[in-house]
């Protein structure tokens, strides 16, 4: 059952957040691309942090590192990452895209592109831009609390 006016705002965020999930993952089946949402996720974060530590990838994509591990397994499997030495600690991972990953990481930005203005069809796109500046500093807000509850 979908998220309705009467829920609160967390309750529809998750809600809209697994309807995306949701269209993103048939977008991505119907786009031929042979990967998850997780491993195209994967791909995207990469594009845009390139050459993080393997362990500070699965903290920012907030995901365990042995479930990080087997995306990466999949990733250089298919020739879209390759994980280097890190020259500062040689037991430590480097992660970055290698060139065949440049056609595939456009693919998935085009698909997830087309699945965001799908969602955000007839709405004003100043109330987007404030909706998503909302989020984020709800996000920082989150992020910087010292408040534990329990």
């Amino acid at each position: 059952m979908a998220a309705t006016i009467e829920d609160p705002l967390g309750f529809v965020l998750v809600d809209v957040a697994r309807l995306l999930r949701r269209r993103f993952e048939k977008a991505l089946e119907n786009g031929g691309l042979g990967l998850t949402v997780a491993e195209a996720r994967t791909l995207a974060f990469i594009s845009r942090r390139p050459g993080l530590r393997q362990s500070t990838l699965a903290d920012e994509l907030c995901v365990e590192p042995m479930t990080l591990v087997g995306f990466l397994d999949r990733l250089e499997a298919a020739g879209l990452v390759e994980r280097i030495p890190d020259p500062a600690d040689r037991r430590a991972k480097l992660i970055r895209l290698t060139p065949n990953a440049a056609s595939m990481v456009r693919r998935i930005r085009t698909i997830g592109k087309s699945v965001r203005e799908d969602a955000e069809r007839g709405i004003d796109p100043e109330v987007v831009e404030t909706l998503r500046l909302t989020l984020l500093r709800m996000q920082d807000n989150i992020l910087t609390s010292t408040e534990v509850v329990s």
